[in-house]
């Protein structure tokens, strides 16, 4: 069985709590992703995702350069460990319908990420009812 670690990508963008959103949607359009761990002396203490930025800030009219990541990130994050097995992982995602987990150590401190990509290289789905799907096969095609 493979492990996350084996698949997760490890050198991963992240912002510390106190910097802008303005940062944080800078990280999510060079990595083109969505979420983004917040880390405190490199262990994970957040995720502020596009979402956050959106309805949390800018839709209430505030300054994204005023407005600092741990204002607005989600604080119990999901996470997992880079011992993990990746169709557990699959299923860690699914149920809490998520689509990029931090890996964390021991100590909390992120040592990679593993996304819903990652785990389809390995022909494992996340479907978005919350199952994760290890074995889907192919549409048949019909002639017309």
């Amino acid at each position: 069985m493979k492990t996350v670690s084996e698949i997760m990508t490890k050198d991963v963008q992240f912002c510390t709590p106190h910097e802008s959103l303005i940062t944080a949607a800078k990280i999510m359009r060079d990595v083109d992703c969505g979420s983004v761990p917040v880390c405190d002396a490199k262990r994970v203490i957040g995720m502020i995702t596009d979402r956050d930025i959106v309805i949390k800030c800018i839709a209430d009219g505030n300054d994204a350069n005023q407005v600092h990541c741990h204002d607005v990130m989600t604080h119990d994050v999901i996470t997992c460990s880079p011992e993990m097995d990746v169709h557990e992982c699959a299923q860690l995602m699914a149920k809490n319908q998520i689509r990029r987990i931090p890996v964390v150590n021991d100590k909390g401190e992120l040592m990679g990420i593993c996304a819903i990509g990652d785990l389809a290289r390995e022909n494992i789905f996340v479907n978005e009812a919350g199952e994760a799907l290890s074995e889907i096969s192919e549409p048949d095609h019909y002639s017309h």
